[in-house]
């Protein structure tokens, strides 16, 4: 059985296997997808609890609203958790959603085999390196949009080079 350090590794420098992993269990793939849930919610937890914490009660001038907030700080961390949890799948599961619509759009330009459910789980394995980008751009000043641009560039291409692996359309 293939281990999630292998999935990840081969989906950060081996494009082509992804196409090889579209036979794997789903299961095995949405674990590998929560895996990476996860590595987002660290970081944004992390950045919300730091932001938090360095909130600079002199420069709004609303010292009650402040004081409010500091008595009931253990309380907004776990409700902010599970908002973040439950945002963040559901944008990462419709980011693979539509990567996979897309793959399938792939496919069929390039007449090759494939089915959405095995789209998409090369589609799950493609994200990483725009979740891991995302997570780097937080620290480099870059625009938004061409964050977006640059993560969706990199996954369609990765996904058209897993598509080249795929079997071929029987000639007729």
């Amino acid at each position: 059985m293939v281990k999630h350090s292998q999935l990840f590794i081969d989906s950060l420098i081996h494009p082509k296997k992804l196409a090889g992993y579209r036979m794997l269990p789903i299961g095995k793939t949405i674990q590998y997808v929560f895996i990476l849930i996860t590595l987002v919610m660290i970081f944004s937890f992390t950045q919300f609890v730091m932001g938090m914490s360095t909130t600079d009660t002199n420069t709004y001038n609303i010292e009650g609203l402040t004081q409010y907030v500091e008595d009931i700080q253990w309380l907004l961390y776990p409700f902010a958790l599970l908002i973040l949890l439950m945002t963040t799948t559901a944008l990462i599961f419709l980011q693979i959603s539509v990567y996979a619509f897309i793959g399938v759009g792939i496919l069929k330009l390039i007449k090759r085999r494939g089915e959405y459910r095995h789209v998409w789980r090369s589609s799950a394995l493609a994200i990483t390196w725009a979740t891991l980008l995302s997570i780097l751009f937080s620290f480099i000043p870059i625009h938004d949009v061409l964050e977006t641009v640059i993560g969706i560039v990199i996954t369609i291409i990765l996904l058209f080079i897993a598509s080249t692996k795929y079997p071929k359309m029987p000639k007729k």
